[in-house]
């Protein structure tokens, strides 16, 4: 399947960005407009946050950007379904092909915020460390249980367009219950949920091979990854059955 994964890549890519004026910005004009409504609030005083150890704006930028890597490998799976429904009934081919088509698109689409993320190092003087070689691993790891996670929920997802919503509900819920934009508390109930929010150690950990400084949760971030090892393989059978069916369903 990776052929037909290539090709559904390359189009899918080549349509998003053949109709926008603004283009390839779209990747990461999100990410932007959030991270630049927190500098803001903390540079104006209207909100006091816990030194980061960088330059604020460095802190809040690497943090939405690897954020929206999190929500983008979780939406993956389900956009690459939807977005080939009209040939699941028509054609029979290798459905990890359409998982693997959302993987390639997630990392180009990676690879043009990751960029960014160096130019922002660069213009605010953040040296680079000696673990930046291993970041490409980090952002493996979180699009790898990303997409576990969206594989998990794409049936659904298929069958009920509430849970998209409920993901775009939940996620931001969650982004403020992790250190994506101020650090986690010393103390008090909201260091308690952070603390065992399981995206807090996918943030700090890929966060740090970037930016350096200690790495707490780094246990937390394997163990993580090991339950996501042979939760993905279930979930991926359980994919393989059901998208068919749910497809017919859809189509009759």
């Amino acid at each position: 399947s990776r052929f037909l994964s290539r090709q559904l890549a390359s189009r899918d890519i080549k349509a998003q960005y053949r109709q926008s004026y603004f283009g390839i910005l779209w990747a990461f004009i999100t990410p932007l407009t959030t991270a630049f409504v927190w500098i803001f609030l903390n540079q104006s005083g209207i909100i006091s946050l816990t030194d980061t150890g960088v330059p604020y704006p460095v802190y809040a930028f690497t943090g939405t950007i690897i954020w929206s890597i999190i929500i983008d490998a979780i939406n993956a799976p389900m956009q690459s379904t939807n977005a080939a429904r009209s040939i699941l009934t028509k054609i029979n081919f290798p459905k990890e092909a359409l998982i693997v088509s959302g993987i390639y698109k997630l990392l180009f689409n990676s690879l043009i915020k990751i960029v960014l993320i160096i130019v922002f190092l660069v213009i605010y003087g953040v040296p680079f460390q000696g673990l930046l070689f291993l970041f490409p691993l980090g952002l493996i790891g979180i699009i790898f249980c990303g997409t576990t996670l969206g594989l998990l929920l794409t049936p659904m997802g298929l069958l009920y367009n509430d849970v998209g919503k409920l993901i775009g509900l939940g996620m931001r819920f969650m982004m403020y219950a992790a250190p994506v934009v101020y650090m986690i508390p010393s103390k008090g109930l909201m260091k308690t949920v952070m603390e065992w929010n399981p995206f807090t150690p996918l943030v700090t950990v890929t966060r740090v091979l970037l930016i350096g400084s200690p790495m707490p949760y780094l246990d937390y971030y394997l163990w993580i990854l090991i339950l996501c090892i042979p939760l993905f393989f279930v979930v991926l059978v359980i994919y393989r059955i059901s998208i068919p069916v749910i497809a017919e369903r859809l189509s009759a």
